[in-house]
């Protein structure tokens, strides 16, 4: 009879393992935060943590002074005033502050967009019926940014049926959808750009030059987006300066129909950079100073909790106090490890800037983009004994006010054309353009060509190289940059 048996055995295994600590995590994330959303973070932290205050009184907390009324007690235990009830909004609404109440914020803003104002200008120029207008507005609610229609007019038909109740046929839908076609600027409702076009030239005056370029459009637009000029000529059978004329006339019309309507958004203006370093240039003695931006206060531990320094050690277990002491400890921990991981980061930030400025003291000095040198992450690592990650964390979205003007960072990190050559990828842009912008037109250089071109005043990259450089400018191939 056999009998089984089991076996015990240990075995020992080495391995390697790396893990980042909280403190590293925790810096990785407040290194890749804009300035606003670093002081945020500061605000943040300074309001939920009443260990951690900021050494000067004119910190960024409001101030500590209890002035708020019953009401506004109230109205703090909704997430959303507006889910208040009506005499608690009205009592916080009388009683806020004229210097912090900005009615002008809270004013409605006074522009229209683009469906607001096709739909007024119908009304006023156009006698259509109230289902005409409905109509009108699912066509022109199925409009892009630029003015085109985006869905079919029979799916429209169906929104309008499920949304509205009433059927519509389809040669109403047509006949309203010309209608929105007619109005100004020209070109609204088209469905492509070739549809787009051929709106606005209908609209001009008949001329050779016009109904040439109406023909181009309708017959031949595939040969004209890919400047086939020579072909067209020939189908045509016109000479070439009526051609030109043609074309002239075709580069004066806008593709983006919607963009000529006064709309007046406030979403729309333009979004300003907030710089992340500043940088000051002292000419007499040629050196920079490099400084954060932003309103950052010094950071300190609270008073009250520095000095509850009560061991937990020495309270009894069954002591009230030890939960009142645990929590104490634990948010002048939290404090303690919040300042240092400020320290660490401007620490950080400054260290990395100030390498940059170091490699690229040139640019800094002249702005002039050519003076940039060849810099990647390892030649800030080198500099600065940082991890490449943190490196390119830190880099990331950052900007740098000079006394050129703003510039991104990431501006200034550039490869080398090949790994035995100086010079940088900045400055081989800068011949390729200017060599692209010298050419003739009617006879553009190819890449083969700009590469000889660039071999022969000392810059000796592979054809590749400049087609990617090429396409980095965002200039197309010879064949396209091609001019009659």
């Amino acid at each position: 009879m056999n009998k089984s048996s089991e076996h015990l055995s240990q075995e020992l295994n080495l391995k390697l393992q790396q893990r980042l600590n909280p403190q590293s995590v925790a810096l990785g994330r407040v290194l890749e935060m804009s300035v606003p959303e670093f002081e945020d973070e500061v605000r943040r932290e300074l309001d939920e943590n009443p260990a951690l205050d900021t050494v000067d009184s004119n910190d960024i907390r409001e101030s500590s002074d209890f002035n708020e009324s019953s009401e506004q007690l109230q109205l703090a235990d909704y997430a959303d005033p507006d889910d208040a009830p009506a005499y608690l909004r009205k009592a916080w609404n009388s009683s806020v502050n004229d210097e912090y109440y900005d009615a002008a914020a809270l004013a409605p803003d006074e522009g229209s967009d683009m469906g607001e104002i096709l739909l007024r200008h119908l009304a006023d120029e156009k006698e259509l019926s109230d289902s005409d207008m409905t109509i009108a507005a699912h066509i022109i609610g199925n409009l892009d940014s630029n003015g085109y229609l985006t869905r079919n007019l029979a799916d429209i038909a169906d929104d309008i049926a499920i949304n509205d109740g009433f059927y519509v046929e389809l040669s109403d839908i047509r006949r309203v959808f010309e209608e929105v076609r007619s109005l100004e600027p020209a070109g609204i409702g088209a469905v492509d750009l070739r549809d787009c076009l051929l709106l606005q030239l209908a609209r001009m005056r008949p001329t050779v030059q016009s109904i040439t370029a109406r023909e181009i459009i309708d017959k031949y637009f595939d040969l004209f987006s890919k400047l086939h000029y020579d072909r067209i000529q020939a189908a045509l059978g016109i000479d070439k300066e009526a051609l030109a004329d043609a074309i002239e006339l075709i580069r004066t019309l806008n593709p983006k129909p919607a963009s000529a309507l006064e709309t007046g958004r406030g979403g729309e203006r333009m979004e300003h950079i907030v710089p992340d370093f500043v940088l000051d240039y002292d000419v007499s003695s040629d050196t920079f100073t490099v400084s954060l931006a932003g309103n950052i206060p010094e950071l300190a531990v609270e008073t009250s909790f520095r000095a509850a320094d009560v061991p937990l050690k020495d309270v009894e277990k069954n002591d009230r106090r030890s939960e009142a002491l645990a929590f104490i400890k634990r948010k002048r921990d939290d404090a303690t490890a919040f300042i240092r991981l400020v320290e660490m980061r401007r620490h950080t930030m400054l260290g990395i800037a100030r390498a940059i400025v170091a490699i690229q003291h040139n640019f800094f000095v002249s702005g002039d983009k050519s003076e940039i040198k060849p810099m990647i992450l390892k030649d800030i690592s080198a500099a600065t004994g940082l991890d490449l990650s943190v490196i390119s964390r830190a880099t990331a979205g950052k900007y740098i006010l000079t006394p050129h003007g703003v510039y991104p960072l990431k501006l200034f990190f550039n490869e080398r054309p090949d790994a035995e050559s100086d010079v940088s990828a900045h400055m081989i842009l800068k011949v390729l353009s200017d060599a692209i912008a010298g050419e003739d037109k009617k006879s553009p250089l190819s890449d083969r060509e700009l590469t000889a071109l660039l071999a022969s005043k000392g810059y000796d990259i592979a054809r590749r190289t400049v087609a990617k450089y090429r396409e980095r400018l965002g200039l197309p191939v010879a064949r396209l940059r091609k001019t009659l």
